[in-house]
């Protein structure tokens, strides 16, 4: 079959999503995958599967996740996650550059979409492992970040693709789309280049969902600047920017923070591109409880500015910035029991000493004294007269140090030491194509391109220097069902026209 009613290029979580919408709505909708069928689902699939989402409380957490036990209820505190407190953080975050209409869509469209995707079959879990404390016995989630896929992206992205088959929704694997169809009237399929064969597909509207930039080297350097060639890709290999190309090769209005990316600290020795086999496991975000350093031995950031969920995504540039693009994470016995599961895997460049000396001699690339001049001075700075409180944004902070470190500031000074060397991982891009409310790519003129929709990474505007963690599921899902039923709807008007 050569013309659907719906093209969705891409096959991730926002893409899947599209296209269950679409076919809900009563459209015929084929799937292109760039990749081969066993790297599927895009940036995806190397994500962790959390999910920022509103609730007002335990009800709606039963709502998202109806079979928690009666003790894992009884348990944990969960409180709350209000459209307010979301709104709040989406504006902190990018400096209140977020697009107002965009936001509170992503808001207010959080929970009836995750919902959705229940009823679609995707299941979803306390994040405990890595957004909760257990204190006096319970466990306390932190930051607004509570819920994630069950198997996390591969797991999301598995139970997506079910739903797709379930609903007679054909997905071709190895299927580049290389540029649109389009004319006067609007955009009428994508020419595709499929197992090394070029052919023309029709569609009716076309949805595009291929992610953003960040595999693509050249337009990191172009873009974002000097230095991000050298940044190691966090996930798929194929997000090279084909979606947002295509679309402005047709004359679509490039929006949003095209400098501005997701980046965060990433195992210094990890390969050039996600690896699928070691998935999110490569990230280091527990730094919130001890120090980072570079080259130099300093310090260059706060590392307890806030929840990492606030702080992690822009760290990787801040870490890019150093000499040599390195740093390291260094923490002492009293914490390490709060290290997260990825300090743990065997993919790490990791040293331990009995004394910070014969630490900072096993610390590569570093200047051993500024490492230790650097320890004693923030020592001294630790206000140790305030109680530390991993849950809670604790005040616990240095005094006359800058860098300061604004909470969860410890002494370095019980062994044995620990340190993870790190680099820049990219995640995603933050600039893309412009959409309205309906997810219709917009042109240059300030005009709906017909035919032609977009969800996820390549759609700008969102995200400006900085994200909150979860965000990016979430918003791709919210997008990618506005952009099927969408599509799904101008289909049947131009049928009935």
């Amino acid at each position: 079959m050569n013309e659907y009613d719906v093209l969705v290029i891409g096959a991730g979580n926002a893409a899947l999503c599209a296209a269950l919408s679409a076919r809900e709505s009563g459209a015929s909708v084929l799937v292109l995958e760039r990749a081969p069928e066993a790297e599927r689902g895009g940036n995806s699939t190397f994500t962790a599967g959390a999910m920022r989402v509103v609730y007002n409380g335990v009800e709606d957490v039963q709502k998202i996740v109806p079979d928690l036990t009666e003790d894992e209820l009884a348990n944990t505190d969960f409180g709350s996650y209000t459209e307010d407190r979301f709104f709040d953080d989406m504006g902190n975050v990018t400096e209140y550059r977020t697009d107002p209409d965009l936001a509170e869509l992503l808001v207010r469209r959080s929970q009836p979409t995750m919902l959705w995707m229940r009823e679609k079959g995707v299941r979803f879990q306390p994040i405990y492992g890595r957004q909760a404390f257990k204190v006096g016995g319970k466990f306390k989630f932190w930051g607004g970040l509570t819920f994630e896929a069950w198997g996390g992206g591969p797991g999301l992205v598995e139970a997506l693709t079910k739903a797709c088959e379930r609903d007679g929704i054909e997905i071709l694997y190895e299927a580049r789309a290389v540029s649109l169809l389009a004319d006067d009237d609007g955009v009428h399929g994508a020419r595709v280049r499929h197992r090394g064969r070029t052919r023309d597909i029709r569609a009716k509207s076309v949805i595009l969902a291929a992610g953003g930039f960040q595999a693509n080297a050249e337009w990191r350097t172009r873009y974002l600047g000097p230095g991000w060639d050298l940044a190691k890709v966090r996930g798929t290999r194929f997000n090279t920017g084909d979606g947002i190309r295509m679309a402005l090769d047709i004359g679509a209005m490039p929006y949003g923070n095209w400098s501005g990316c997701h980046a965060v600290g990433w195992e210094r020795n990890a390969p050039e591109f996600g690896d699928l086999a070691v998935g999110d496991g490569f990230q280091k975000h527990s730094y919130p409880f001890g120090i980072m350093v570079n080259a130099h031995g300093q310090r260059f950031v706060d590392e307890g500015a806030d929840f990492r969920n606030y702080t992690y995504a822009k760290y990787g540039r801040e870490i890019l910035k150093q000499p040599s693009q390195f740093a390291w994470q260094v923490f002492d016995a009293k914490v390490t029991n709060l290290l997260r599961d990825e300090y743990r895997i065997r993919e790490v460049t990791k040293v331990q000493a009995d004394t910070l000396e014969e630490l900072a001699e096993k610390l590569d690339g570093v200047d051993p004294q500024g490492f230790l001049e650097t320890v004693r001075t923030y020592n001294a700075a630790v206000q140790a007269d305030i109680p530390f409180n991993p849950n809670v944004k604790d005040g616990r902070c240095t005094n006359g140090i800058k860098p300061v470190k604004s909470n969860w500031a410890n002494t370095l000074d019980k062994p044995p030491f620990v340190a993870f060397q790190i680099t820049c991982g990219i995640t995603f891009t933050f600039g893309g194509l412009r959409i309205n409310s309906d997810a219709q790519v917009i042109d240059t003129e300030s005009v709906p391109i017909p035919g032609l929709y977009a969800a996820g990474e390549l759609v700008g505007g969102l995200f400006y220097f900085n994200y909150p963690g979860g965000t990016g599921l979430m918003a791709g899902a919210v997008f990618g069902h506005i952009a099927g039923a969408s599509a799904a709807t101008a289909v049947r008007q131009q049928v009935s026209a």
